[in-house]
């Protein structure tokens, strides 16, 4: 059994809101107890400065908030992304939400190495890797405003906050990998019993009357975040998972889903035979040997199945690459 460090459903527009049933709260948690460092993470908007570059910080706030209205299909800014989802459906509060894939250091972060592309990427690229895959759309101009705008917004909350880059709550809650493989079949259970009186019956979401974005995003579909993403690799969604769901009794220091649960929930929703989900005609991670193990396309530099990469058991994986002295991601 291993516990790991990391960044699902997802948040409507600026708030903290998915799906899950609250009976269960408290109940058969195995999960260590993160740090509570709320306040080191905590912004003003208020205190955004006056002038063209504080506009440009409130712009890209405002992206951040309501991406599809601005830059999505309808959008009245442009038509960027193709579906209706939002950055904050993700990363919650505009990314400033401690173990919510927060965003805090992106600013300081990049220029960095990314396995998945190969490459060191810039983060104007990495603004861009959002918007084509998760979002399903085309790529900001460098030098336009939306791109100038994310830029200054990212750099504000990172100037303004007193995160550090090893503060707990940039990354992930730890959770545990059990030494069995998450099931799709008790996933789908755990799904209705908390999951499914949000995000609907089918995974479908649902739209705001306007029909600008959703109140509670699709989890599969058309118009879902497409395989290869993040939220499509178990372990990162389960991480996810286990520190915001249900969005109306969970919160990182008093979670609701066990790990095992998380990973299953994880496994049904990411579930590409039974859900559909965007059309990919290319996948990533060029160097096998740097790929997470969670990713579920091959080729693999090991001699596990396709099968387990995406459902585990998880631990042979890892023991196999530290045998081999190969940093393990997830």
């Amino acid at each position: 059994m291993y516990v790991v460090i990391g960044c699902f459903l997802f948040a409507a527009i600026g708030l903290n809101v998915v799906s899950c049933n609250d009976s269960e709260a408290g109940k058969g948690i195995d999960e260590s107890v993160p740090v509570h460092t709320p306040n080191l993470f905590y912004l003003d908007s208020t205190k955004i400065p006056e002038g063209k570059y504080g506009d440009m910080i409130r712009y890209g706030r405002s992206l951040m908030l309501h991406t599809s209205q601005l830059i999505g299909p309808d959008g009245t800014n442009g038509h960027y992304t193709n579906n209706k989802m939002n950055c904050t459906n993700c990363h919650q509060d505009g990314g400033t939400k401690p173990y919510s894939l927060n965003l805090q250091t992106s600013f300081r972060k990049y220029p960095e190495y990314r396995a998945r592309e190969g490459k060191v990427l810039t983060l104007a690229e990495r603004i861009n890797n959002c918007i084509m895959h998760p979002h399903l759309g085309k790529p900001l101009p460098l030098d336009g405003k939306e791109m100038i705008a994310f830029m200054s917004y990212l750099k504000w909350i990172s100037d303004s906050s007193h995160v550090a880059m090893n503060t707990p709550g940039v990354k992930n809650v730890d959770i545990v990998l059990p030494d069995s493989a998450a099931s799709s079949a008790r996933g789908k259970q755990l799904f209705y019993a908390h999951c499914a009186r949000c995000h609907g019956q089918n995974g479908e979401g649902v739209m705001r009357p306007d029909n600008v974005d959703y109140v509670y995003p699709p989890l599969w579909g058309p118009k879902s975040y497409q395989p290869g993403s993040s939220m499509h690799r178990v372990i990162k969604m389960a991480q996810w998972l286990v520190a915001n769901m249900p969005h109306d009794s969970a919160t990182h220091l008093k979670p609701v889903l066990t790990s095992a649960q998380a990973l299953d929930i994880a496994a049904f929703v990411n579930d590409d035979a039974i859900h559909q989900r965007p059309k990919v005609d290319e996948f990533q991670y060029p160097n096998a040997e740097e790929k997470a193990i969670d990713y579920d396309r091959g080729p693999f530099a090991d001699t596990f199945s396709t099968f387990q990469h995406k459902y585990g058991p998880y631990p042979p994986i890892i023991e196999y690459w530290k045998a081999k002295g190969k940093k393990v991601a997830y």
